[in-house]
């Protein structure tokens, strides 16, 4: 499943993860290294089962938690409606 940020939601790299502006309502979103990891893949179309992978071969310190992570995440920019399927 591929996902997109909604019309008028911009993200911008920073120097240790990315930075979401809904510019509908003016509030951004603080990304860490592995938000913006995890968001990448998925604008890239990715599955999130693929995000997972992909975390897990930049981070291999926390294999029992980068699924839980890619989730909640995942779960996080849809509650805040900054991305569509």
């Amino acid at each position: 499943m591929a996902f997109a940020l909604v019309p008028g939601v911009s993200i911008a790299d920073t120097g240790n993860g990315a930075v979401l502006l809904d510019e509908r309502n003016g509030r951004y979103w603080m990304l860490n290294s592995t938000g913006a990891v995890v968001l990448r893949c998925l604008l890239d179309g990715e599955p999130p089962e693929e995000a997972v992978r992909t975390l897990l071969r930049r981070f291999p310190d926390a294999p029992d938690r980068a699924a839980a992570h890619v989730d909640a995440l995942l779960d996080a920019l849809r509650t805040a409606q900054v991305i569509v399927p």
